[in-house]
């Protein structure tokens, strides 16, 4: 098929300078491929390039480096993957390649029996996974993906975040996606990257906020020109604006109210029990000083202190009880 991005296109839209070799790898296999696999439709081909743009740094990187860090280490017996439960280098062997970074023995072994029911005689990507890097598979790799993963559902929907997990797993880098695909949309319906440009493509589309913002509007302002260009129209392809999915696992507690000990309390226990203690003291010392001057022999005294002492510290001592009690009754009641 006639690829209907070009190269200078994607240069444009590309936040960094391309690797320009890694970028014709992905070109000439949707030039061979695409239409088998759908990508010739304009609006699900920029869901694709953005995912890519990411993936690989704007083409600059078809395989990853290797620290290896601790993550990377893990690999290693990832048995999930189809790698061996022992430490044997099949994390480094089959670590991600290609502009959609696959990974892990598993992928590589479907890659290759995908390749041959296609009838394109690939090498064998189990023995040799650096083949992956060579042309036309490096290109291949990523619709395979793409196309196993029925990932054109999504893009018809222009639902982003779907993609994004599907291919990463969850939604990491999701803000740097939906950037690429902003990006590269505006410049294949004829803007720049710039905020000037996108507010001109929100005033021309008649979009209530023309703000310079990428946001859940625009970009389906954006996949619905994008379907408008493909001719593509049709019930399987929406162009309503991206929400943020969200899935509901179990049901959702209703928060009710709980009654709580309030802080207060335990500060005016603190300041009584304070008060109180400051008082007593008074008291015994005044009395003390009182009996003294007139004329108790010293063993009263000694007894009267030792009896204030006493006294003092039961305050204390319940004062503090009764404070951290409060504290514990607090968090039961709010836990």
């Amino acid at each position: 098929m006639n690829v209907p991005i070009t190269a200078q296109q994607i240069r444009m839209a590309a936040k960094i300078k391309p690797n320009d070799a890694n970028m014709q790898s992905v070109l000439v296999a949707l030039d061979r491929f695409g239409v088998d696999a759908g990508l010739d439709r304009l609006h699900r081909l920029v869901h694709y390039l953005a995912q890519l743009m990411h993936e690989s740094g704007a083409f600059r990187y078809d395989q990853e480096i290797w620290g290896p860090t601790a993550a990377q280490q893990r690999y290693d017996t990832r048995t999930d993957l189809g790698n061996t439960p022992e430490r044997d280098g099949d994390g480094y062997k089959y670590r991600g390649r290609a502009g959609i970074q696959i990974t892990g023995k598993s992928n590589y072994r479907q890659f290759r029996d995908w390749c041959r029911e296609q009838g394109y005689n690939p090498p064998d990507f189990v023995a040799n996974p650096d083949a992956v890097n060579s042309d036309p598979w490096e290109g291949l790799a990523p619709i395979w993906y793409w196309s196993t993963r029925k990932l054109n559902t999504w893009a018809d929907q222009n639902d982003i975040e779907t993609i994004t997990k599907k291919i990463n797993g969850g939604k990491n880098g999701l803000a740097d996606r939906i950037d690429y695909y902003g990006r590269i949309g505006l410049v294949v319906c004829g803007y720049g990257v710039t905020e000037s440009e996108v507010k001109r493509f929100q005033l021309e589309r008649g979009l209530a906020d023309v703000d310079g913002d990428v946001g859940p509007k625009t970009r389906a302002a954006l996949h619905a020109r994008l379907v408008e260009l493909s001719g593509a129209a049709s019930e399987t392809v929406r162009a309503a604006p991206v929400v943020v999915e969200t899935v509901v696992e179990k049901p959702v507690a209703v928060e009710v109210e709980k009654p709580v000990v309030p802080a207060a309390v335990e500060k005016e226990v603190r300041q009584k029990t304070n008060w109180l203690s400051g008082l007593l003291g008074t008291l015994f010392g005044g009395g003390g000083a009182a009996a003294w001057l007139a004329g108790m022999n010293w063993q009263s005294l000694l007894l009267v202190a030792g009896i204030a002492v006493v006294v003092l510290a039961v305050v204390l001592v319940g004062g503090e009880w009764i404070v951290r009690r409060i504290k514990s009754i607090r968090r039961e009641i709010e836990a």
